[in-house]
């Protein structure tokens, strides 16, 4: 049954095999290709298929009551949804992997291939919750792992930290904790966007325990379950969001009233935990946006490759060459910093509160690749719409969702202007520049041209902002995001297409540097060879 290929150029394709710059990438950081074809397959047909269909007929639905008259506050879900999510965390182990003999690039690698930004958010925040419980929880909420990384059933997990009247500025947070009986009760009704609510079996919660100070510092992390140890109905579901995309994923607005609670590990560093928590989420984001923005690519390579305008396949015209080229390149930039930033996580994670070094820079990379990649994923999202002409804008169609869905990225997990100020912090309290300095030095031995000449600009661009009041280097941080996140990718690109022996990163990450960095017009830089690399 192939109803589905009639919509859609690259239903059937194994989008692991398909995506030959995503598996070079791999083998750079990993000196081998690993073995996801068969989730490639998978992604490639139930997974493109199910995502698609949610998206048009089978949101979730919010079930307040059962048959029976009881308060459930329950999300009814497509038997196809309920389907791949089961497959993704039990089949294919996606969430296992980097607790169980595996690596963060295992996992992110998967979340990459996923793709669709819903789907792929249940999957993150339930691995967000193993994290916490796995590196910070007691034998009291331990016994809720095997469930949450799909080893025994199936636990969904949710991340509720920030509120209504402070989105991003968790220090306005106003969710009160205290303890009855030895029991923490949670009580608040702000929790305004609330991704899995109702889906969810356990949830990471900030709330600020009665005497706190006042601010960030005064937030304790808790585990609150959907159902108490006595099976009674543990938090609300007040009602669901409408959202222009991401419909896969409930997100509605939580209630938490008496709510019972599992403390997780000290009670005075909660912004820690939930700050290292939100680490996860971030490099999610970022491959989500690449993600999207590699089957944006394909649908656009597969269309250009048969429709055929003014006498010749879109593909020989000139002008779609250099689009195609330009999609390219932008995509593998994100991707490979994408990567970069999770190497050094993967370094670092098991770092605990002042954390070290390491773990500081793998903030500063996971701050800019956040950003860098969801402002290309956009702009990739757009250029394959307007490549497909009309059909591109046509809801019945695959590709107007993808750009629907890059529209979030910049969003979910912190805007680009948190991104830009937690850069500085990382810079002016932590030093991790210094870090990414010594890195980039070290990783440039024996190179030359355009490398060399990429690194000299980041010392430029980091020593601008040196000079910089505290007004005008806030101003430039958005900007220093962008153009951090492009040099680095350039000599990224330069270093794996030696590496590899691969001439046409080299070539790319001299185009991506010459124009991005050095202003050079694209149609001057843009030639028939460069394309040819690629395509």
């Amino acid at each position: 049954m192939d109803y589905y290929k009639y919509l859609t150029n690259i239903y059937g394709l194994n989008h692991y095999e398909a995506d030959e710059g995503f598996r070079d990438i791999l083998k750079f950081y990993t000196g081998q290709e690993p073995d996801l074809y068969e989730l490639g397959k998978y992604v490639g047909t139930t997974l493109y298929e199910a995502a698609d269909y949610v998206d048009k007929i089978a949101s979730p639905h919010l079930i307040t009551w059962s048959i029976d008259g009881e308060r459930v506050d329950r999300i009814w879900m497509s038997p196809i949804e309920r389907q791949v999510i089961i497959d993704l965390i039990q089949k294919f182990g996606v969430i296992k992997v980097a607790y169980k003999g595996g690596n963060w690039l295992d996992h992110y690698a998967s979340v990459y291939l996923i793709s669709d930004p819903g789907i792929a958010c249940i999957i993150t925040v339930t691995n967000q919750t193993a994290y916490a419980v796995y590196k910070y929880g007691d034998n009291n909420v331990l016994k809720f792992l095997a469930g949450l990384i799909g080893e025994d059933g199936i636990l969904l997990g949710a991340t509720w930290f920030t509120e209504i009247q402070g989105g991003s500025d968790l220090g306005a947070n106003e969710t009160q904790a205290w303890q009855e009986g030895g029991t923490w009760i949670l009580d608040g009704d702000k929790k305004y966007f609330a991704s899995n609510a109702g889906l969810a079996d356990l949830a990471l919660v900030s709330a600020r325990p009665r005497g706190a100070v006042k601010g960030a510092k005064g937030l304790a992390l808790f585990l609150v379950p959907r159902l108490w140890e006595d099976s009674s109905l543990n938090y609300f579901v007040r009602r669901l969001k409408w959202k222009s995309a991401t419909v896969s994923v409930p997100t509605g607005e939580v209630e938490l009233r008496r709510s019972k609670a599992y403390l997780i590990g000290d009670l005075d560093r909660g912004i820690y935990y939930i700050m290292e928590n939100l680490m996860l989420a971030r490099l999610a984001n970022a491959n989500g946006a690449v993600g999207i923005s590699s089957k944006a690519l394909m649908e656009s390579k597969a269309y250009c490759g048969k429709r055929v305008a003014f006498g010749r396949k879109l593909i020989d015209h000139p002008l779609i060459q250099r689009d195609l080229y330009y999609m390219e390149m932008l995509l593998r930039a994100g991707t490979i910093l994408t990567f970069k930033a999770i190497r050094q996580f993967d370094s670092a994670w098991r770092d605990e509160p002042p954390y070290t070094m390491e773990y500081h820079y793998a903030r500063l990379l996971t701050h800019i690749v956040k950003n860098y990649t969801a402002e290309y994923s956009s702009l990739i999202t757009r250029m394959a719409m307007e490549i497909h002409g009309g059909i591109g804008f046509l809801s019945e169609f695959p590709i107007e969702r993808w750009h629907r869905e890059a529209l979030i990225t910049p969003i979910w997990e912190g805007t680009s202007n948190i991104h830009a100020l937690d850069l500085l912090e990382t810079m002016a309290k932590k030093k991790a520049h210094e870090r990414l300095i010594s890195d980039l030095e070290e990783m440039i031995k024996g190179e030359s041209g355009y490398v060399k000449q990429a690194y000299s600009n980041i010392l430029l661009i980091l020593n601008e902002a040196a000079k910089l009041g505290e007004y005008d280097v806030q101003v430039y941080a958005k900007d220093m995001l962008m153009d951090l996140g492009d040099a680095i990718s350039s000599i990224l690109l330069g270093i794996m297409g030696g590496e590899l022996g691969l001439e046409k990163y080299v070539r790319m990450g001299k185009v991506l540097f010459e124009h991005k960095i050095l202003g050079k017009r694209f149609y001057k830089l843009f030639n028939q060879q460069l394309f040819k690399d690629l395509f």
